[in-house]
C-alpha cells in the first residue's frame, strides 16, 4: 500500500510520471489495469535552487494531507462499526416487534459464521423455519394408536421410544426420573354396580354400567339413599338446594359434567353437603350426544379422578421415590364417599322417576323424557332408593418421567421447563397425544437451532410426565422431590396438555407474571384458521388481548407448578367452545375424530401452539432480564384493600382493623415498583447485576406460598391461586358474611385468616426489596 501511495504522490508532484494501462490475465478474464511509469529528468544547468526546495515542500505537504485523510477515515470507520455493534446488542430491549411477518422455507435461515451472535429477530425466523406440521401429526398418530396407562406394557414401550428419540436429538443431557406411586384401577374381580332397591334394601333392578368407566381415588364400598339432582355440583348449586329446603343428608347426588368444576370438586362439595355418594353424567346440553356428528353416544361415560389435589395421595407433600421410607399418610383431598361416572341413558332412567320440588331456573338439561325435578324421592311405590357399589383397587405402579435438556451458556442453572402428559386410559389423542407430539417437535426444533448457532442464555428442559390421568402424579412427585430448590432454578413452566380442542379461539391459563409474554407471541403467529392474519389481530376484534388470559384451574397440567411449587406456569388451549370436543377422558378420544373436528387442520393448529410456546420460551432463554411482570400482584392486593374498606364499619364494631394488611400491600407495591425502576435505570449488560435482578424476579411466586400452613395438610399454599383458609378467596368469602349472614361470621377464624395473608404478603414485600437495608417495613 505504501508503494502505491508513494507512486501517487510522485506522479502528482509533476516529476515526469506518465499513466498508462496494462492488461492483466487471470482466471480466464482479461482486464485493463492502470499503472504509473516514472521517468527521471535531470536538472538543467542554471536552474534556480529554490525550485527544488519548493517542490520538496509541496511533496511533504501533500504526503501529510494524505496521511491525515487516511487516519481520519480509519477513525471514522472504527467508530461507526463500534456504534453499530453496540446498538445491535441493545436493540432487543427497545425495538418494536411489529405485526405478523410471514416466513416460508424459501426465505431460508443460513447458519451464521462461527462465533457470530444471533439476535432475537433471527432466532424467531429460525424457530419458524424448523417447525414442521407433518412431524406433529405423524407423532400424534404414533402415540395415540392404543390405550397406554401407567405401568402397562404399552405405556412402558412408549416411554422407551420417547427416551430414545430424545437421545437421538443430541441433547446435552437425557435421563429418567422414577417414582413408585399408588394408583387406583377398576377391580378385575368385581364390577362396579348400580341398583334400584326397596325400602328394606332388597335389590329390585340392576342398572348396567360401563365396565371401563370409573373415578380414580373414589372411596370404595356401598352407599344407599334417595337421589337428588344437583345440577353441576357447584357450591352455589348446593346453596340453592338448601335454600329450597331439599333434604341432602344421606342421599346420592346426580351431577352434570362441566360447569367449570372438576369431578374432584363436585365430589368434595357433595360430601360437605351430606351426600353419601355421587353419580356424574354428560348431559346433552353440555356434551353433544350424536357420535356421527362429533358427539358421544348416549351410553358413553366420562372418567376422571376425584382426588382434590395432585400427586400420590398416600405421600402428600413427600416424593414417592423408591428409596424413601415415609410413613403411610392419606391426603386430606381423598373423598370418603364413593363416586362413579354414568351415561346419559342411566341418568335419564334415574332422573325421570324423581319426585319433589321443581328445579331452579337454568337447571334444565336436555335428557330425553326428563322433567327437571330435584328429588330425593321416587314416583311410584314408596321407599325406593338407589344403591351404588364401587370396588376399585389400589396398586403401586412404577412411574417414569423422561427428561432432556439443552444447557444454557450464561445461566445454565436456570431452567425454562416445557412438559406434557404421556399416559392415557384410552387412545388419548387430545388428553396426551397432542401434548407429547408438540413436546417432541419443540425439542427437535430447539436442538436444530443449537446446531445452527443458537446459544440459549438459560437452559431448556423438556419433560414427558407419567401418571397424568390420576392428577398429574408424575409431575407433582418430581415437584415434591425438588421443592426446596425449584424456586432457585425454575424460571417458568409451560404445559402442552390438551392444547388442541378446536381451531378457533385461544385461551391462556397462566400465572400473572407470564401474562405479558402472550401479547408479543400472538402478534408474531399466524392464526391457523385465518391465513395471513395474526392471532392478535383476530383477538382484538373481540376487545383487549387480555380477555383470553384466565387464571389457572385445579385440573390443569400447570396448576401444581404455581399453587404448590411456586413456579410461574402457563397452559394454552385452542378451542371452539365448551361443546367442541366431548371425547376427552373417554375411549373415543382418537386422532380421526380430532382431525374431523378440525377439518384437516390438525397440523397447522399444532404448529401455531408450538410456535406460541416456542416464542415465549425463546424470549425467556434469550433476554438479559427476565420479562416477568413483578407488579402484577399489586392490583390483586389492592382489590382486597377495597373490599376491606367497604366493611370498615362492621370490622370496627368488632374491634378489628385492616391497617396491617394495608401496610403490607403498600410495601409490596413499592418494592415491585422500585425493582422495576432499578432495572430500567441499570446496565442490563452487566452479567452480575442481571443475575441479581433475575434471582429476585423468578422467586415472586414462591414468596406467595404461605409459610404458615402445612404442605402435607394444605399442599396448595399459594395465597392467590391455592386452596384453603389461608387464601385471598377464602378471606373474601368469609368477609362477605358480614353482610349476607352476620351470624355465620367467625371472628377468631377471620383474625387468623387476615394474619396469615398479611404476613405472607409482608414477607413477599421484604423478599422483593432485596437486601435487608432496603426493606421498607414500618413495623
Amino acid at each position: 500500500m505504501m508503494d502505491s501511495v508513494t507512486g501517487l504522490i510522485t506522479a502528482a508532484s509533476g516529476g515526469g510520471a506518465q499513466a498508462d494501462e496494462g492488461v492483466e490475465e487471470g482466471g480466464g478474464v482479461r482486464r485493463r489495469v492502470p499503472h504509473i511509469e516514472m521517468k527521471l529528468v535531470p536538472l538543467e544547468e542554471g536552474s534556480e535552487v529554490t525550485l527544488n526546495s519548493d517542490i520538496t515542500a509541496m511533496v511533504h505537504r501533500r504526503k501529510a494531507a494524505v496521511y491525515l485523510t487516511l487516519i481520519g477515515l480509519l477513525i471514522f470507520c472504527t467508530a461507526f462499526l463500534l456504534g453499530y455493534v453496540a446498538f445491535r446488542g441493545m436493540c432487543h430491549l427497545c425495538v418494536d416487534e411489529g405485526d405478523l411477518i410471514p416466513l416460508n422455507d424459501a426465505a431460508g435461515v443460513d447458519p451464521p459464521p462461527e462465533g457470530a451472535v444471533l439476535y432475537m429477530s433471527e432466532l424467531r425466523a429460525m424457530l419458524k423455519k424448523y417447525l414442521r406440521e407433518e412431524r406433529i401429526e405423524s407423532t400424534l398418530r404414533r402415540v395415540s394408536r392404543a390405550s397406554h396407562p401407567p405401568g402397562s406394557s404399552e405405556g412402558n414401550a412408549l416411554a422407551r421410544e420417547i427416551l430414545q428419540n430424545l437421545q437421538n436429538l443430541g441433547m446435552d443431557h437425557t435421563w429418567t426420573d422414577s417414582h413408585y406411586a399408588t394408583l387406583q384401577f377398576p377391580s378385575r374381580t368385581q364390577q362396579n354396580t348400580l341398583w334400584l332397591v326397596d325400602s328394606e334394601g332388597a335389590e329390585l333392578e340392576e342398572i348396567l354400567l360401563d365396565s371401563e368407566g370409573y373415578c380414580a381415588y373414589s372411596a370404595t364400598g356401598t352407599a344407599t339413599g334417595g337421589v337428588v339432582y344437583v345440577n353441576y355440583g357447584r357450591r352455589q348449586d348446593f346453596e340453592d338446594l338448601r335454600a329450597l329446603g331439599v333434604s341432602l343428608n344421606g342421599s346420592i347426588a346426580v351431577a352434570r359434567v362441566g360447569g367449570a368444576v372438576s369431578f374432584a370438586e363436585k365430589v368434595w362439595l357433595a360430601q360437605e353437603a351430606g351426600h353419601v355418594g355421587v353419580l356424574i353424567y354428560p348431559d346433552p346440553a353440555d356434551v353433544p350426544q350424536d357420535p356421527r356428528r362429533l358427539g358421544l353416544h348416549s351410553n358413553a361415560v366420562i372418567s376422571e379422578h376425584v382426588h382434590l389435589g395432585s400427586g400420590d395421595p398416600f405421600t402428600p407433600g413427600f416424593p414417592s421415590f423408591n428409596h424413601t421410607q415415609f410413613p403411610s399418610t392419606q391426603s386430606s383431598g381423598l373423598p370418603i364417599i364413593p363416586a362413579q361416572p354414568i351415561s346419559a341413558n342411566v341418568a335419564s332412567k334415574l332422573l325421570s322417576q324423581l319426585s319433589g320440588a321443581g328445579c331452579p331456573r337454568g337447571w334444565q338439561g336436555r335428557l330425553p323424557y326428563v322433567q327437571c325435578v330435584l328429588g330425593p324421592g321416587f314416583t311410584g311405590p314408596g321407599g325406593r332408593r338407589v344403591k351404588m357399589a364401587v370396588y376399585n383397587t389400589m396398586k403401586p405402579v412404577l412411574l417414569n418421567n423422561i427428561f432432556a435438556s439443552i444447557e444454557g451458556t450464561i445461566e445454565p442453572d436456570h431452567y425454562i421447563i416445557i412438559g406434557a402428559q404421556r399416559d392415557s386410559w384410552g387412545p388419548g389423542a387430545v388428553k396426551s397425544g397432542v401434548g407429547t407430539a408438540l413436546l417432541m417437535e419443540l425439542a427437535r426444533t430447539f436442538s436444530n437451532m443449537v446446531e445452527n448457532g443458537f446459544h440459549p442464555r438459560r437452559s431448556l428442559l423438556f419433560v414427558s410426565w407419567d401418571g397424568g390421568d390420576f392428577g398429574n402424579v408424575g409431575a407433582t412427585e418430581w415437584l415434591e422431590g425438588y421443592l426446596t430448590m425449584l424456586h432457585l432454578k425454575a424460571v417458568a413452566y409451560f404445559s402442552l396438555d390438551q392444547a388442541i380442542l378446536g381451531d378457533d379461539n385461544l385461551s391462556v391459563y397462566t400465572s400473572p407474571l407470564l401474562a405479558d409474554l402472550i401479547e408479543g407471541a400472538i402478534k408474531q403467529v399466524e392464526h391457523p384458521k385465518h391465513t395471513g392474519q395474526s392471532i392478535l389481530s383476530l383477538v382484538q376484534r373481540q376487545g383487549s388481548w387480555r380477555n383470553i388470559v384466565k387464571p389457572l384451574y385445579l385440573n390443569s397440567g400447570a396448576y401444581s407448578f404455581t399453587a404448590f411449587g411456586g413456579v410461574p406456569a402457563m397452559q394454552l388451549h385452542f378451542n371452539e367452545d365448551a361443546r367442541s370436543y366431548p371425547f376427552v377422558n373417554t375411549h373415543l378420544d382418537s386422532v380421526g375424530r380430532l382431525q374431523e373436528l378440525l377439518q384437516g387442520r390438525l397440523g397447522s393448529v399444532g404448529r401455531a401452539v408450538a410456535e406460541l410456546v416456542g416464542l415465549m420460551a425463546l424470549k425467556l432463554s434469550h433476554d438479559h432480564i427476565l420479562p416477568l411482570d413483578v407488579t402484577c400482584y399489586s392490583s390483586s392486593a389492592q382489590q382486597l384493600s377495597t373490599t376491606l374498606n367497604q366493611h370498615t364499619a362492621q370490622l370496627q364494631s368488632r374491634g378489628l382493623s385492616a391497617q396491617w394488611v394495608f401496610s403490607a400491600r403498600g410495601d409490596f407495591s413499592r418494592a415491585a415498583k422500585n425493582l422495576h425502576e432499578a432495572i430500567r435505570n441499570s446496565d442490563v449488560q452487566d452479567e452480575r447485576l442481571a443475575r441479581l435482578y433475575n434471582t429476585r424476579i423468578m422467586r415472586v411466586e414462591y414468596y406467595f406460598l404461605s409459610q404458615y400452613v402445612s404442605v402435607v395438610e394444605t399442599p396448595f399454599r399459594h395465597v392467590f391461586h391455592g386452596r384453603g383458609d389461608h387464601t385471598l378467596s377464602a378471606l373474601a368469602d368469609h368477609l362477605s358474611l358480614l353482610r349476607s349472614d352476620p351470624k355465620m361470621f367467625d371472628e377468631a377464624r377471620f383474625r387468623r385468616q387476615l394474619a396469615l395473608f398479611t404476613w405472607t404478603l409482608q414477607g413477599a414485600a421484604n423478599a422483593l426489596s432485596g437486601d435487608v437495608w432496603n426493606i421498607d417495613n414500618p413495623l
